[in-house]
C-alpha cells in the first residue's frame, strides 16, 4: 500500500525549498519520500551564498539504489546545477520508466541562479522529452519558448509549444507569475487546454512554492492518480501551503507543506479535547451551575495559534452552557464557529500568548475573584467604561481591548482570570483562562470549591 516518490534535487540549507520542502511534501501526501541530492546550498530566506554540486556518477548512484530495493513510483526533479547532471539523471529516468515531474528550477526565489546557461539547452533537449509533466513558471517558460507570456492566452500558447516542441505529455504554466486576482495554472494535456485555479494570496510565504508544488503533483503520479487529478489536488495543497507559510527570516518566507495534515489534525484534537472537559463539566454540574451567568456560558479551545484565523478555527459549545434546573448542561456537541465573544477573547489571547488557548466565562462576583486571589491565581481586572468610543463602535473590537488592557497589567503574559467589571448594559464576567479546556474548567472548579 506504500508508493514511493523521489525527488532528484538540491539541498537548502534553509529548509524552506529543494530536497526539505519535497521530503515534507512526499509526506503530507501519504507518500514514502526518497531522495537523490543533486547540489548542496548554502542559502537562507534572502541569498544563496554558496553553490557545490555532486558528481553525475553519484545522482545516478542514489536513483538505482533506491530503484532496486523499493522501486520508484514516480519522481520530480529540482535544482539540477549541470548539463552533465541532467545527461545522467534523463538517460537513468529513460531508462527505469518512472513517471518524472520535471520542474524547471534556473533561479533561486532570492535571484540567484541555479543553473548553468550550457545546461538549459541539456534540459530543453534531454530532459523534457522523457518528462511525464514540466511546471515551468512565467520566467522559465518563457526561456523555454523564446515567447513574452503576459496573459493566460500567452500561457495557453507557451504550453502547447512546450509539449509540441519537446514532448512533454502534461505543462503547466503557472499562474502565480501572472497579473489577475486569481492565480491561474494553464495546463496543456492531450490536445486541449485546463484551468486550475486560487485566490491569490498577498503572502510572504513563497519559498519553495515550485518545488512544494510539483512534489505534490509526483505524489498524485505515485498513488496512481490521473494527471489533471493530480494537479488539481497539488493547486489546493500549495495555496494552503503559502496561506499558512513559515514567518521566520528576513526574506521571503518558506512555504509550509505539513499544515495540509497538521490543520486537520488540529481541529480534530480541539474536539476531542472540549469533549472530554465538556465530560468534566457535567459530572459537577451541580457545582458549575453556579457559575453560569446571565448570558449562559461557553467553554471555548482553539487550534494550533499558528494555524488560527478567525472564529471557524475556535471550537466551542452551540447554544451555550447553560443553568437549567440547577445543572450546567452544554446545549450541543463541540463545533467550530459556535461561538462569538468568548472565540474572539481567545483568539486575541492566543495572539499575544501563544499557550492560551482556551477560555470559559463565569458570572461575576467579588467573592470568587477573592478565592482566586488565595489560590495564587494571576488576575487581571478591566473597567469597560474606559473603553474609547472608536473601539466600541468597531465590530470585534471591545473583545480585543479588553484582552489587550488585561496583558498590560500581566506584563503580557495571559492571565488566569480577566475580571471584566461591565458597562452599562452589559453583564459583568470573569473569564477563566488556561492552556486547555480541562484546565479551564479544572480552575473553575477550584474557585468554586
Amino acid at each position: 500500500m506504500w508508493r514511493v516518490a523521489i525527488t532528484i534535487a538540491g539541498l537548502d540549507s534553509g529548509g524552506g525549498a529543494g530536497i526539505h520542502a519535497d521530503v515534507k511534501t512526499f509526506a503530507a501526501m501519504g507518500v514514502h519520500g526518497a531522495t537523490a541530492l543533486t547540489c548542496v546550498t548554502a542559502q537562507n530566506t534572502y541569498e544563496v551564498r554558496e553553490v557545490q554540486c555532486l558528481s553525475p556518477a553519484m545522482v545516478r548512484a542514489q536513483i538505482l539504489a533506491v530503484w532496486d530495493d523499493m522501486g520508484i513510483d514516480a519522481g520530480k526533479t529540482g535544482m539540477l546545477g549541470t548539463g552533465e547532471i541532467i545527461e545522467e539523471v534523463a538517460a537513468t529516468v529513460e531508462k527505469l520508466g518512472f513517471p518524472l515531474v520535471v520542474d524547471p528550477v534556473m533561479v533561486a526565489k532570492s535571484g540567484a541562479p541555479l543553473i548553468s546557461d550550457d545546461a538549459v539547452d541539456v534540459l530543453k533537449k534531454r530532459l523534457l522529452p522523457v518528462a511525464k509533466v514540466a511546471t515551468p513558471n512565467r520566467p522559465e517558460a518563457e526561456r523555454l519558448t523564446g515567447m513574452s507570456i503576459a496573459s493566460e492566452r500567452d500561457a495557453e500558447r507557451a504550453a502547447e509549444y512546450i509539449h509540441r516542441e519537446y514532448g512533454t505529455e502534461v505543462v503547466i504554466v503557472k499562474g502565480g507569475h501572472l497579473p489577475g486576482g486569481e492565480a491561474v495554472d494553464v495546463v496543456y494535456y492531450r490536445g486541449a487546454v485546463h484551468k486550475f485555479s486560487t485566490p491569490r494570496l498577498d503572502s510572504r510565504a513563497t519559498h519553495g512554492t515550485g518545488c512544494a508544488y510539483s512534489a505534490a503533483i509526483a505524489a498524485g503520479l505515485a498513488k496512481g492518480l490521473d494527471p489533471l487529478e493530480a494537479v488539481k489536488t497539488a493547486k489546493q495543497f500549495i495555496y494552503t501551503a503559502i496561506k499558512y507559510g513559515v514567518a521566520r527570516g528576513k526574506g521571503h518566507w518558506a512555504v509550509n507543506p505539513t499544515a495540509w495534515v497538521e490543520i486537520p489534525a488540529e481541529r480534530w484534537r480541539a474536539v476531542e479535547e472540549l469533549e472530554a472537559a465538556l465530560k468534566l463539566v457535567r459530572r459537577n454540574a451541580e457545582r458549575l451551575a453556579k457559575a453560569i451567568p446571565e448570558v449562559q456560558s461557553n467553554l471555548g479551545y482553539v487550534i494550533d495559534p499558528r494555524y488560527a484565523r478567525d472564529t471557524g478555527d475556535v471550537a466551542a459549545v452551540p447554544g451555550r452552557i447553560v443553568n437549567y434546573m440547577g445543572e450546567a448542561r452544554p446545549s450541543g456537541p463541540p463545533t467550530f464557529g459556535a461561538s462569538s465573544h468568548v472565540a474572539r477573547k481567545i483568539l486575541a489571547l492566543a495572539s499575544r500568548d501563544p499557550r492560551a488557548r482556551s477560555a470559559m466565562n463565569i458570572r461575576y462576583d467579588p467573592e470568587l475573584v477573592e478565592r482566586a486571589k488565595a489560590l495564587g491565581f494571576k488576575i487581571a481586572v478591566v473597567d469597560r467604561r474606559r473603553e474609547p468610543e472608536e473601539v466600541k463602535k468597531r465590530e470585534g473590537g471591545t473583545m480585543q481591548w479588553v484582552v489587550e488592557e488585561a496583558l498590560r497589567q500581566t506584563g503580557g503574559v495571559a492571565p488566569d482570570l480577566i475580571v471584566d467589571l461591565g458597562d452599562w448594559g452589559k453583564e459583568p464576567q470573569i473569564t477563566v483562562v488556561g492552556k486547555t479546556p480541562a484546565e479551564v474548567v479544572e480552575k473553575v472548579l477550584k474557585i468554586l470549591s
